[in-house]
């Protein structure tokens, strides 16, 4: 099996904190894999190191075997992996379609011509069944600042698959989502995850979503990977569960 992304020796401390310290992984093609852990545990920092955001004091980045150690996030992103961040970074006032529109505009590299018009036949054929797979079909008219939590996580995504990712990594995907919600979120993102043939990783609180969704589970500690297991062996393991669940 192809490995997508290798982390070798990753080391990174803000002050006295070691977010990263000698983390060492590889993830391979079409996993789903959650990251867990504690505040603190480095989870977001190592989604940040692998997309240019932070860069590593030790240790190699490889993406499809390709160094992209210390690439400017702009130039990991082109290589074919996105982000989508704990807080959906979108433009509110614009609708659900334009949003599309502007991050296919992004993609070819045109979004500083703001005299040339988003709304192309092209990018409208390209944006309505893209979004139509994250559901929205009948709200793409909507500003985004009229949607609930779950679907400004969901758009949020959907602007990364604009991008042609081959790997998607996602920081608290239900992060803020109804708890009557979060499930509907999740089987959206995984089942276009899946037809796509991306692979994935998340970083999850909800330890819910992480058994149900994930197929492998890291466990993070002071920038260590204590644990690297399927979610039902993990969470069977009763010093796992102490930890990351806090049962006695």
């Amino acid at each position: 099996m192809d490995v997508v992304l290798e982390a070798v020796g990753l080391a990174k401390s803000f002050g006295a904190v070691k977010a990263a310290d000698d983390l060492s992984v590889k993830v391979h093609a079409g996993q789903i894999v959650g990251i867990v852990g504690p505040n603190g545990s480095g989870k977001t920092t190592f989604l940040n190191l692998v997309t240019g955001y932070v860069s590593p004091a030790r240790g190699r980045i490889y993406y499809l075997g390709q160094d992209i150690t210390g690439l400017h996030p702009r130039q990991v992103t082109r290589l074919g992996v996105a982000r989508s961040f704990q807080i959906p970074q979108l433009y509110t006032s614009l609708t659900v379609q334009e949003n599309m529109l502007l991050a296919l505009a992004i993609r070819s590299g045109h979004e500083g011509d703001v005299w040339l018009p988003l709304e192309t036949p092209s990018r409208l054929d390209e944006a309505r069944p893209l979004l139509e797979k994250f559901g929205f079909g009948d709200e793409t008219g909507l500003a985004v600042s009229t949607l609930p939590e779950g679907g400004r996580k969901l758009l949020d995504v959907a602007l990364s698959f604009a991008l042609g990712p081959r790997l998607l990594l996602l920081d608290e995907p239900t992060s803020g989502v109804s708890v009557a919600d979060k499930f509907r979120v999740m089987d959206t993102l995984i089942a276009v995850i899946r037809e796509s043939g991306v692979t994935s990783v998340f970083v999850e609180h909800d330890m819910d979503v992480v058994q149900r969704y994930a197929e492998r589970v890291l466990v993070f500690s002071e920038g260590k990977i204590i644990a690297d297991d399927p979610p039902r062996a993990l969470f069977a393991d009763p010093v796992v569960r102490r930890y990351i669940l806090g049962e006695e």
